[in-house]
């Protein structure tokens, strides 16, 4: 009887074991997450490869995986949570909830606007007078086709004699040696710098060049309310983890773009290298910390659309963006 006793207590310790070891390797999963791109990999995303190549995601208790967008934008496909966090832009956010599309900004990968127009020099293109005939390639969002529209109007131009191309991640580039687009809205820290490394003999000029209110955050992380609401301690730990990857790019550029291009062998390694040192002192600028938003430049440009007609009704900034999730 006493032997039976003790076999039973025994039994007893293992399965308790047991379940306690089931329990804890259950709580040591890391929670599944997806990131999805705005666009084909490059240097605005090199804080996210860098996080998690170095490990960042999975010290956070995070499996992330980064995606392209195939079916829908990134702003959908994180809004139906199909992806919980991606790339996105200040405009865009902007716009789509003014639709009633509930994504919020979580940072802003870099913290002034270097993006603009460039086109071949021959084609004379000089600013939004010369737009007049001339094919526009772009990604086909209807911010994008209004914001080129009233440069054209503010610089006495005809916006109905502009050609609206969708090129979506088709290289300007290349479409521009097809005779395909004249022009197009790129970053200078990839198209513009690539243009030159091929030795394009090219035309650009910046956003901010016309107007303070264009000096938006482009490009923007974000994420669903749903997630920002009812899921903080992932959205914490993911945030946590990006920032650390944005730093390190921004203190070693050039391991950073070897990162980068382990993950996107794909790219041009000159111009992947060139991009970075370019980006490297304007990740942060002259914010306080890595990602900061500052809600002036939101009222700023959100002001603008309304005054514009391009948005409707009264939108209220301090929801579309959050500092919340960044430390300095």
């Amino acid at each position: 009887m006493e032997m039976n006793r003790i076999i039973k207590k025994g039994l007893v310790i293992i399965l308790a074991v047991t379940m306690l070891l089931a329990y804890s390797g259950c709580t040591n999963d890391p929670d599944k997450v997806t990131f999805v791109l705005d666009w084909t990999p490059n240097t605005n995303h090199t804080g996210i490869y860098v996080a998690l190549d170095k490990g960042y995601f999975n010290e956070a208790g995070l499996d992330v995986e980064i995606i392209q967008p195939a079916d829908g934008t990134a702003e959908q496909l994180v809004a139906a949570n199909t992806a919980q966090f991606g790339v996105s832009y200040q405009e865009n956010v902007t716009f789509a909830r003014a639709q009633g599309m509930p994504i919020v900004s979580l940072s802003a990968v870099i913290q002034h606007n270097t993006s603009g127009f460039i086109s071949m020099t021959e084609k004379g293109i000089k600013g939004p007078a010369d737009f007049e005939g001339m094919k526009y390639g772009g990604w086909g969002t209807e911010i994008e086709e209004a914001t080129v529209r009233y440069l054209m109007e503010q610089n006495g131009a005809d916006p109905s004699k502009v050609e609206i191309v969708t090129m979506g991640d088709t290289d300007f580039l290349a479409s521009s040696d097809a005779g395909e687009v004249d022009f197009a809205w790129v970053f200078a820290g990839w198209t513009l710098i690539d243009a030159r490394l091929k030795g394009y003999d090219v035309s650009y000029f910046d956003m901010v060049d016309y107007s303070d209110v264009f000096d938006y955050y482009t490009p923007v992380i974000i994420a669903a309310e749903e997630n920002i609401n009812g899921n903080k301690e992932m959205v914490g730990k993911f945030m946590e983890a990006a920032s650390k990857g944005y730093r390190f790019a921004v203190e070693n550029p050039e391991e950073a773009a070897r990162i980068l291009l382990k993950y996107a062998p794909e790219l041009d390694e000159g111009l992947v290298l060139a991009s970075q040192e370019y980006l490297a002192d304007k990740y942060i600028a002259d914010a306080p910390y890595w990602g900061f938003q500052d809600k002036a430049v939101w009222d700023r440009y959100t002001d603008w659309m309304l005054e514009n007609g391009f948005i409707e009704g009264n939108l209220d900034t301090g929801k579309a963006f959050t500092n919340e999730f960044l430390n300095d």
